[in-house]
């Protein structure tokens, strides 16, 4: 029996799944990160449901359970691609990478030229993930820039469509 993955764009009917999966995602992290950033790296449905007016926010599904999530908001320097997270007993099904590609699919038919992130080295695999999806490493973050954890800013110029010339 296969499994049957779909990423769509979250409502906000999805807001408490969304919040316990970053909640499991980063968990096992918690003694890494300070209070404050883990708190913004695991916001309460509540937080959650006030995200839908700043920004697009996925949802990847496996046989119809929410298990994953990515979520944009928009900066003067581009779009800021946060909460990227999949349930930790459906990691290594490619949900991350579903996740990605509407990110950066929607980064691409967006006005924008930059689509950044910030991420920490103690996710192990956290770099080489975006490096596949573009991403570059931009420069390392000192802790007081992110609530008192360090990490590395990345990012990816947006890729434009070229439309097809009339008669082509």
């Amino acid at each position: 029996m296969s499994s049957i993955v779909e990423v769509r764009v979250a409502v906000p009917e999805d807001a408490q799944a969304i919040a316990e999966i970053l909640r499991m995602a980063f968990g096992e992290f918690e003694s890494d990160y300070t209070p404050e950033a883990f708190a913004v790296v695991t916001p309460t449905a509540e937080q959650i449901s006030g995200r839908f007016v700043e920004g697009p926010q996925w949802v990847a599904e496996n046989d119809g359970d929410i298990v994953g999530t990515v979520s944009l908001i928009t900066f003067p320097e581009g779009l800021y691609v946060r909460s990227v997270a999949v349930r930790p007993d459906k990691q290594g099904m490619g949900l991350g990478h579903k996740l990605m590609h509407a990110v950066n699919d929607y980064a691409d038919a967006s006005e924008h030229q930059r689509i950044f992130l910030h991420t920490t080295y103690f996710v192990l695999g956290a770099k080489a993930f975006y490096e596949s999806h573009g991403y570059k490493w931009v420069r390392d973050t000192a802790a007081e820039e992110w609530f008192g954890t360090p990490g590395l800013e990345m990012d990816r110029a947006i890729v434009k469509k070229k439309q097809n010339a009339i008669g082509s």
